[in-house]
């Protein structure tokens, strides 16, 4: 499987989940191309956010620079909190705010136990 075959598959798992507990899901065009937009975008009663879903296997998750800061400006732009969607293979999916990834040379990161431990499962969206 392509990576960009695993993460729209990811996104496309997200989407039909939101949409099955009554959020209004958009698919940003371009998910997955860009760092101009988050990839989905979810709206039900006062609760918004925009997603960026990732299919990773490593014990740590690491987002170029460029594609970060796009989603923290989008985040500011908008007033739509901004999340990052992080599943492993048979593990269940976290929400983790932006404030919580730290900088590096080259990317933004997060540890999976970090994550654990800071992230909100998908119920609790």
């Amino acid at each position: 499987m392509t990576k960009y075959s695993k993460g729209s598959k990811a996104e496309r798992e997200l989407i039909t989940y939101f949409s099955e507990k009554g959020f209004s899901v958009i698919r940003a065009a371009g998910s997955g191309v860009s760092s101009l937009s988050p990839d989905i975008l979810i709206f039900k009663h006062g609760t918004n956010y925009a997603i960026e879903s990732k299919a990773w296997e490593n014990e740590y998750l690491h987002i170029q620079k460029d594609q970060f800061l796009g989603l923290k400006n989008w985040e500011d732009n908008t007033g739509i909190n901004a999340l990052v969607a992080w599943r492993r293979n048979r593990e269940p999916w976290l929400f983790i705010p932006l404030s919580v990834f730290e900088e590096n040379k080259k990317s933004f990161a997060i540890n999976w136990e970090k994550a654990q431990m800071i992230g909100k499962k998908i119920e609790e969206i």
